[in-house]
């Protein structure tokens, strides 16, 4: 599986000895029950024992397919939005409008809003629907919950401070019209990519919404709903009153600094003109847009659990779908809703929806857990789980080829199917997994041969070369061949992997130098999520993928991303997290990336991150952080103590070489205090990231997953002590 390459540089990648070098990676020799039959101390049996407990959990709980899947909880805008499809669709009166009508009942706070997580104030988009789909379930105004809701959204401006995407829906189902609603022509999609505006500028969630958004837009459907489902009291003013323009979308990066150009009053200068356009039926490219736009859409279809196997863009296609002139029943549009349907839980006398599912990165941190934990990899619980991760590579270009035309498709997903969506954080956790599962055999070397290449110049080599030591040369080939495949996924990965880095050293999470400024400014972008510029969490994360391929710190593709990350550190030393709750998350991935490449324990930037997650640390001996960090930087650190957080901070400390510090021990303390008699943790609070400020995300096994690898590291350490 070699290929051609010059000026290589040789570095080792052995099984047996390569991830036991540090102290935040692992020990294949490391047994919690011998621990804690030998260590002698009552604190080594808690915690051999707590390992073990966690441990049995996370095997007794695999798939027997060899995947693990946990849910993953969003907020009451799913179960909002969908009773507004299924509204849209003529079935307001459905049983399943209830049962989900019922769950937005329970997830009313206290001052009669919604928020988009535990603990936060009102949003006022989630709180306009969720009162709008409470009473299209049948919930009378007069009601005490539909009272304080009412009153609750008015005093936070009513909903003439809705987002963009709610008011498609108040378009949608006849509340206001489309020209209060941003412009989103089809011909978007006609756009050359020479052009600095076109779909591939944007997030590749934002292009999978935009899409099938467009052709809505473009037809324009409107379902009139009964008068009692109406909603104006929702509005201070009258629904007529709203504005055609949309309200200045938050400034996510330095484009207004310094420019006295004014971008939002060009864009809604665009946005004005082109609906005037529309009015006066000025559109000679539409037809050869919507056909554009529809082959889009439906090619995306294949190989995917749904339009970008994500909820919002599916239920976006379905509607599409139906102004196209697809019937409900047809096999295109009851494939989107048996998407959206495998997405809901049910439980009780009520139903939730999940954005989507999670089971390949699921799956990746429990094999990283479960061989923290000294289950062995030739366990045939994770043999089941390499096959199955070796099934999921993607093997198709997808969108990130528009970058990277001449790159082998590769990588790995987030859900069970979504082959034009890899992305750079789950491809990059897999290929982490994928090593750690090699044969723990001292006859086996695994060698990456890294060109000193840059991922934006011609020459773009990566080799892996698998050598096997036997006396027998045919058992030796047998045994070659066997691994094959494994090391040719991971061959592959790494070269993906590379060629993903953006020119700033780092990486985004879909596409490369994704960084268009300009999108931040649209009347469209109020969701904040409209470019996927590199993050320091995911570009550490890199780091340490690149530590267990033995790839060496002096590496230019390794240098830049170091950089990169230096450069994003915080003024108070933490990291900004840009995919978890928040700075915990951010540094506890940039302290183990850097330190596993090489960075010394004693620089002092290390020194000062790793004094930051001392100083946050509670009362309990836990670490906790709330998402509202994200709007409120002065609550770095702070919020009630989670096991996930916890675990982040135990693990970056260790890296840091803090493995035998007091904060360490009373984190680990903490984690067995609170875990439960089954090897679980409880976690209310929620510390995953969809969106920051906009959408929040809570990881049923992040609360297993990662304390376990924090016990397990601990405990490693202090085996050798």
């Amino acid at each position: 599986m070699s290929s051609g390459w010059l000026g290589s540089q040789r570095n080792r990648f052995n099984s047996a000895t390569s991830t036991s070098s540090n102290l935040s990676g692992s020990s294949d020799a490391f047994d919690p029950e011998l621990f804690a039959a030998t260590g002698m101390t009552v604190e080594s049996e808690r915690l051999g024992a707590a390992i073990t407990r966690t441990r049995d959990w996370m095997l007794d709980n695999q798939h027997p397919d060899g995947f693990w899947v946990g849910e993953l909880e969003g907020d009451t805008i799913l179960e909002s939005e969908y009773i507004l499809l299924l509204t849209w669709l003529g079935r307001g009166e459905s049983e399943e409008v209830q049962r989900c009508a019922r769950y937005i009942e329970q997830q009313q706070i206290s001052d009669g809003g919604w928020a988009i997580y535990p603990g936060g104030p009102l949003e006022i988009s989630a709180s306009v629907k969720a009162y709008w789909a409470m009473k299209i379930a049948g919930y009378a105004p007069g009601e005490e919950c539909m009272r304080r809701a009412r009153e609750a959204i008015l005093a936070a401006g009513g909903a003439e401070k809705m987002n963009s995407f709610t008011r498609f829906y108040f378009a949608l189902l006849g509340q206001i019209s489309y020209s209060q609603c941003p412009a989103v022509p089809p011909e978007l999609i006609l756009i050359p990519g020479w052009c600095p505006f076109n779909v591939y500028e944007m997030s590749a969630w934002s292009r999978t919404i935009l899409v099938p958004l467009s052709l809505m837009w473009s037809f324009r459907p409107v379902s009139k709903l009964r008068d009692e489902w109406n909603v104006p009291e929702l509005f201070v003013d009258s629904p007529e009153s709203l504005p055609r323009t949309m309200p200045p979308s938050e400034v996510l990066d330095e484009l207004k600094s310094g420019s006295k150009f004014n971008w939002q009053a060009f864009f809604n200068g665009v946005d004005l003109t082109l609906k005037t356009l529309e009015s006066c039926r000025i559109r000679p490219l539409r037809q050869v847009a919507i056909r554009r736009a529809t082959q889009w859409m439906m090619d995306r279809f294949e190989g995917s659990d749904g339009l970008g196997a994500i909820f919002p863009p599916i239920v976006w296609s379905v509607i599409a779908l139906r102004c196209l002139g697809y019937e409900e029943d047809s096999p295109e549009v009851q494939g989107q809703l048996d998407e959206l349907k495998d997405l809901v839980i049910s439980e009780g006398d009520t139903d939730r929806l999940q954005p989507c599912k999670s089971p390949v990165w699921d799956t990746a941190i429990a094999t990283i857990a479960l061989r923290d934990a000294g289950v062995p990899a030739e366990h045939p619980s994770l043999k089941r789980t390499v096959d199955w991760l070796l099934d999921k590579e993607v093997r198709r270009s997808g969108d990130w080829a528009v970058r990277n035309s001449e790159t082998e498709p590769a990588g790995w997903y987030f859900e069970f199917n979504n082959e034009f969506y890899p992305d750079v954080d789950d491809t990059c956790m897999v290929l982490m997994a994928l090593a750690r599962c090699l044969p723990n055999q001292p006859e086996w070397d695994a060698d990456f041969l890294v060109d000193d290449w840059s991922p934006h110049e011609a020459d773009k080599d990566v080799t892996a070369v698998l050598a096997a030591r036997n006396a027998d040369a045919v058992l030796a080939a047998v045994q070659v061949d066997g691994l094959r495949p494994m090391l040719g996924a991971m061959h592959r990965g790494a070269r993906w992997i590379l060629a993903m880095q953006s020119k700033d050293g780092g990486w985004g999470a879909f596409d490369r130098d994704n960084v268009r400024k300009l999108f931040t400014q649209v009347p469209f972008a109020d969701h904040n999520a409209m470019i996927d510029p590199s993050t320091a969490d995911l570009t550490a994360r890199m780091l340490e993928m690149f530590s267990y391929l033995n790839v060496p710190a002096d590496h230019p593709v390794v240098r830049r991303a170091i950089d990169f990350v230096w450069k994003d550190q915080d003024p108070e030393h933490c990291w900004y997290g840009r995919w978890g709750v928040n700075y915990l998350y951010g540094t506890w991935q940039c302290l183990v990336g850097l330190t596993r490449i090489g960075m010394p324990l004693t620089d002092a930037r290390i020194r000062k991150a790793a004094n930051w997650l001392k100083s946050v640390q509670r009362d309990s001996g836990g670490w906790g952080e709330t998402p509202r960090s994200y709007d409120d930087p002065t609550l770095k650190g702070q919020g009630p103590p989670t096991a996930s957080q916890t675990a982040w901070a135990i693990l970056g400390l260790i890296a840091a070489g803090e493995g035998e510090s007091e904060s360490v021990a009373q984190g680990i303390e903490y984690l067995l205090d609170s875990q439960n008699e089954d090897g679980t943790w409880d976690e209310e609070w929620w510390t995953g990231t969809g969106f920051p400020k906009v959408f929040y995300l809570k990881y049923h096994l992040y609360r297993i997953s990662f304390p376990l690898m924090a016990l397990s590291r601990y405990a490693r350490l202090r085996s050798r002590v």
